[in-house]
C-alpha cells in the first residue's frame, strides 16, 4: 500500500488522497506539511483512532490503542502518569536499562566471536524492560516460555504486514472463515492474551493496594476504588492495554536495535566514528547515561538517522473522522479512515538532503553539532503519538552505546551484501535478519 500511495502520486493529486478500500473510504495524508497540519495544528479534529478490523480483532475493541473519547482520555492519562511514576524517562528507568544491558553483553560474550542471530537476545533485553514496568519481573534469556512468547510477537507483526491482513481489513467477515496467515496470527494473539490473563490473575491474588509493584497493580487498585461507578478501569480494558504495551514495547524497539547493527556493519566507517566518540566521552568501562547524549553529537545523529531510514511504521497508525473534518479546502466525511503516511515524512525530498540513503549528516549542522529536524516523526505526532516514545528513545541510546563500547560488529560474509531495504513493507517495514559477529574490543 505504501508503494501505491507514495510521494509521486501526491505530486499529481496533492497531499490529500482518497481511496475506496472495499466499502471503507480511506484518506491518505502525504508529506510533512499535511501530516503536521492534521496531527498537530488540528489535533482535536484528528484525535480519533480508526477501527481497523485487524486491530479490533487483536484488542477485542478494548484498551488504549483502539479506543476513543472518554475511554481513551482516561486510559492514556492513567498510563502515562503510572509509567512516569515507575521511572519512564527518568533515572529509575535508566538504571533498569543499564542493568539489562549487562545481561545482554554477558549473553553476547558467550558466543565467543562466532556468528549468531541477535534477534532473540535483543528481544529478550527490550522485552524485559517493559516486563519490569508492567508485570514487575524480568525473565531469563533461557526461559523457553518467554522465548515462545517473543516468537508469537514476531509472528503477529509479520502477519499485520502481510497481504492476509490487508484482505482481512477490507473483507473481515469473509476472511474470518478462510484459512491463511491471518489465522496463524490470531492463534499467536490468543497465546499472548493467555499469558497476560495469567499475570493479571497472579496480581489479583497477591495485590497490596498500599504498595503497588507495577502497572497491573496500579490499574487493579484504581479498578477497586471505582468498582461501584461506570468506570473505564475494568478487566477487559486492563487485559487489552497490557497486551498493547507488551506487544508494542517489545518488537518495534528490538527491531530498531537489530536494524542499527545491520547498518553499522554495512557502513563500518560510521561504526568506527561512533566508537571513537564514545571512547573519548565515556570510555569502554563506565555505563552510559542519557546525560551523555548531548556530548555525543555524532552518535545521537546516527541513531536518529537509523530510525528515520528504517521507517518502521510507514503507514502510521490509523486515525478516524469522528465527525466531518474541514481540512485544506476539503471535507473529510465522518467515518473516514485516515492514514498519516509517516513514510512520506521521513523520506520527503524537501525535508532531507538524501532521503533514500543512510546519512547521519541529516542531523548535524556545519559545526558537527546535533541539530533537530521537525520532520523526524518515527513515533508519529500530536495527541495520539506513541505513549512509549521516551522509553524507546532511552532504550535505543543506552543499549546501542553499551554494545558499541564492548564490541565491534561484522558479518560472516561481505558487508556490502547486507540489504537495508525492507523485506516486507505494509503496516510495518519488516527488515531482513542476518547473522552477525561480535568481537570484544
Amino acid at each position: 500500500m505504501v508503494c501505491v500511495v507514495d510521494l509521486q502520486l501526491s505530486e499529481r493529486h496533492g497531499p490529500v488522497i482518497t481511496v475506496n478500500a472495499g466499502l471503507q473510504r480511506v484518506v491518505f495524508l502525504v508529506g510533512y506539511e499535511a501530516v503536521k497540519e492534521a496531527l498537530v495544528d488540528q489535533a482535536d479534529d484528528f484525535i480519533g483512532r480508526g477501527p481497523l478490523p485487524f486491530l479490533v480483532k487483536v484488542t477485542r475493541g478494548h484498551g488504549l490503542v483502539i479506543s476513543n473519547g472518554e475511554r481513551w482520555r482516561q486510559l492514556r492519562h492513567f498510563t502515562l502518569s503510572t509509567l512516569r511514576d515507575f521511572g519512564m524517562g527518568r533515572k529509575g528507568m535508566e538504571q533498569w536499562i543499564q542493568e539489562e544491558s549487562k545481561h545482554l553483553v554477558d549473553r553476547i560474550k558467550t558466543m565467543n566471536g562466532e556468528a549468531f542471530d541477535p534477534t532473540y537476545f535483543l528481544s529478550c533485553s527490550v522485552s524485559n524492560i517493559i516486563c519490569c514496568l508492567v508485570f514487575g519481573q524480568r525473565f531469563s534469556y533461557d526461559d523457553q516460555h518467554f522465548l515462545k512468547l517473543l516468537q508469537h510477537i514476531s509472528q503477529i507483526l509479520k502477519s499485520m504486514s502481510s497481504p492476509w491482513a490487508v484482505l482481512y481489513n477490507i473483507f473481515p467477515g469473509l476472511m474470518e472463515w478462510l484459512p491463511g496467515g491471518h489465522q496463524k496470527a490470531f492463534a499467536s494473539i490468543e497465546e499472548l492474551r493467555k499469558f497476560v490473563i495469567e499475570k493479571v490473575k497472579e496480581h489479583e491474588d497477591t495485590l497490596d493496594s498500599n504498595s503497588p509493584r507495577d502497572y497491573i497493580d496500579c490499574f487493579l487498585t484504581r479498578a477497586i476504588k471505582e468498582r461501584d461507578t461506570c468506570t473505564e478501569f475494568h478487566y477487559d480494558n486492563l487485559v487489552s492495554t497490557v497486551f498493547n504495551m507488551y506487544f508494542g514495547g517489545t518488537e518495534t524497539t528490538s527491531s530498531t536495535i537489530r536494524f542499527a547493527l545491520n547498518v553499522l556493519i554495512k557502513y563500518p566507517e560510521v561504526q568506527v566514528r561512533m566508537q571513537k566518540e564514545i571512547d573519548s566521552v565515556i570510555g569502554q568501562e563506565r555505563l552510559p547515561f542519557m546525560e551523555d547524549r548531548k556530548s555525543l553529537p555524532f552518535v545521537d545523529a546516527a541513531l536518529h538517522e537509523v530510525q528515520r531510514f528504517m521507517d518502521i511504521a510507514p503507514l502510521g497508525a490509523p486515525h478516524y473522522a469522528l465527525q466531518d473534518i474541514p481540512f485544506r479546502g476539503y471535507t473529510i466525511p465522518k467515518g473516514t479512515m485516515i492514514f498519516p503516511l509517516l513514510h512520506s515524512v521521513l523520506k520527503e525530498e524537501k525535508q532531507w538532503e538524501t532521503p533514500f540513503a543512510f546519512n547521519p549528516q541529516h542531523f548535524l549542522d556545519r559545526n558537527e553539532n546535533f541539530k533537530k529536524n521537525p520532520a523526524f516523526l518515527p513515533f508519529s505526532a500530536g495527541k495520539r503519538a506513541c505513549v512509549g516514545e521516551s522509553l524507546a528513545r532511552m532504550e535505543i541510546f543506552l543499549f546501542l552505546v553499551t554494545l558499541l563500547q564492548r564490541f565491534s560488529f561484522t558479518c560472516p560474509g561481505v558487508a556490502d551484501s547486507i540489504e537495508l531495504s525492507p523485506e516486507v513493507s505494509s503496516f510495518a517495514n519488516i527488515h531482513r535478519k542476518y547473522n552477525i559477529i561480535a568481537k570484544m574490543r
